[in-house]
């Protein structure tokens, strides 16, 4: 069993990472990042903010070897020269420099679906059509299936019902294996958590074009066995 600190998408504001250490290390065993650190509203420019939030990320993930870390889109469109809505041109060498030192750090730690008891942690949920898609009816162990999605690049993932871009909050995908598994995602900007049809959506940092907050600002820890969350508490 295991308790999970999640960090959903950061877009550009590592104070969040500064509020993940603020709590309690009693109440969990790990922390997971669901990707989505850089680009924000109106950002493009800001190049500061982009090396402030990946030497924050690297920082976080050299400090924290129980940090599990996932890609998102917005990570790998620099990487993969994929653009896309926020795709800043002027930070491309500062994404591709601050990510590759964070690939270093955290090494094997960084992938696109974790695996923690039966819950599965990625940016924006693995979806039953994607995996049948890209892996076929011919691949059956569930292990080789997620080492498979982990060692794929852009031709498999960039696609609306992959992991780092599904939406099954409002498309109504199937979900890998629902039968077994839970999933944590972020992604999709939600208000509140959103526990929906095996799915919990925690993507609540994200803001309004006017930089005004739309989510709660809270992090959650999500037991994996039980299928629960609850607020992390931070101590005084």
């Amino acid at each position: 069993m295991s308790r999970v600190l999640v960090i959903p998408d950061v877009h550009l504001k590592p104070w969040i990472f500064d509020k993940a250490e603020k709590v309690d290390k009693s109440s969990f065993d790990t922390i997971v990042i669901l990707g989505d650190l850089v680009d924000d509203w109106g950002k493009g420019n800001d190049l500061d903010a982009y090396k402030e939030t990946l030497d924050r990320a690297v920082e976080f993930g050299g400090d924290h070897e129980n940090s599990l870390w996932c890609y998102g889109n917005h990570d790998v469109s620099y990487l993969w020269d994929a653009m896309e809505s926020g795709f800043s041109i002027q930070a491309r060498e500062t994404v591709i420099e601050g990510i590759t030192k964070l690939e270093q750090v955290v090494e094997d730690r960084y992938k696109f679906v974790h695996r923690i008891d039966d819950t599965l942690f990625s940016h924006a949920g693995l979806t039953e059509s994607f995996v049948l898609h890209a892996c076929g009816y011919h691949i059956k162990d569930v292990e080789s299936i997620l080492a498979n999605v982990n060692r794929m690049g852009k031709n498999q993932l960039w696609r609306n019902s992959s992991p780092i871009w599904a939406r099954p909050q409002s498309d109504f995908y199937r979900m890998f294996r629902d039968d077994i598994f839970y999933q944590v995602v972020g992604h999709t900007p939600v208000e509140e958590p959103l526990d929906f049809g095996g799915v919990l959506s925690l993507d609540l940092f994200s803001t309004y074009s006017d930089g005004s907050a739309y989510g709660n600002q809270k992090l959650y820890i999500v037991d994996t066995v039980k299928r629960t969350f609850e607020e992390a508490k931070e101590l005084n």
